[in-house]
């Protein structure tokens, strides 16, 4: 479990990156798979969840995620759901004591925010559609419905791919750029004619400062390049491997 620095002086809260080692799930999956969609065996992937709930100091139970669809729809929060029919979203906010709001990555990137005096918690599942779409500003508008002042934000973005591993095509490119302009700046050209990398985890801090949070952190870890510690979608399609597990990222009020 990795825990963000700009996190720990909030007071009364529990909070995770988690890697994917620590669980009970072999081969592709191994070990701290947490993803009840990706094939894994669904009563290893709650034990594993169990595992991270336990290291939250959380109920198993009060660990919900949602059934993410790259989108910039926010659920707020006030009571558990059961994991068989969790509700369309990416991203989730709440002020309820003892539930854990989890998003699942493998390289998109998870976006943990919390409000400085504990009370309002947001998380957000961020690819490039949610990102684009504006999930992160979302959520951060659904934690000022629930009387959180943006100034005083923090927002982590977790464990994602990074510019180095993440090349695109002309037309991912041209999509940002028909947007907004100013889109160039996350760009740099590949090795290859016509491609560019692309900064996921710049462009979701810029837009976060842009929109006014507080403080912006990116852990600057990623997905990709490290294989030891995390689960990555790219890598595995890059080698033809049809399953992957899914890395958990995690916050919580404590009760």
């Amino acid at each position: 479990m990795i825990e963000a620095e700009a996190l720990k002086h909030i007071p009364g809260l529990s909070h995770g990156f988690f890697t994917r080692r620590g669980g009970h799930s072999h081969g592709a999956f191994s070990s701290l798979n947490c993803g009840f969609g990706s094939g894994d065996d669904r009563e290893t992937v709650a034990r594993n969840r169990a595992i991270v709930a336990d290291a939250l100091s959380i109920a198993p139970d009060r660990l919900l995620t949602v059934y993410q669809e790259h989108s910039p729809k926010v659920v707020n929060v006030t009571a558990p759901w059961p994991p068989s029919s969790p509700p369309h979203a990416d991203a989730m906010v709440t002020m309820e004591p003892g539930i854990a709001l989890g998003v699942l990555t493998a390289d998109c990137a998870p976006i943990v925010f919390a409000e400085d005096q504990g009370k309002v918690l947001g998380i957000a599942h961020a690819g490039w559609k949610g990102a684009l779409a504006g999930v992160a500003e979302s959520t951060v508008e659904a934690m000022e419905g629930l009387g959180a002042k943006r100034s005083g934000m923090t927002a982590v973005i977790g464990p994602t791919i990074s510019a180095a591993a993440y090349e695109v095509g002309p037309e991912f490119h041209d999509r940002f750029l028909d947007v907004e302009p100013r889109n160039a700046n996350f760009f740099v050209p590949s090795g290859r004619a016509g491609h560019w990398m692309f900064d996921l985890p710049g462009y979701i801090a810029e837009r976060l400062r842009v929109f006014g949070v507080g403080r912006v952190t990116d852990l600057d870890l990623c997905t990709y390049s490290d294989e030891d510690r995390f689960f990555s979608y790219r890598r595995a399609t890059h080698r033809s491997e049809p399953h992957y597990g899914r890395l958990i990222s995690a916050i919580a009020i404590m009760p």
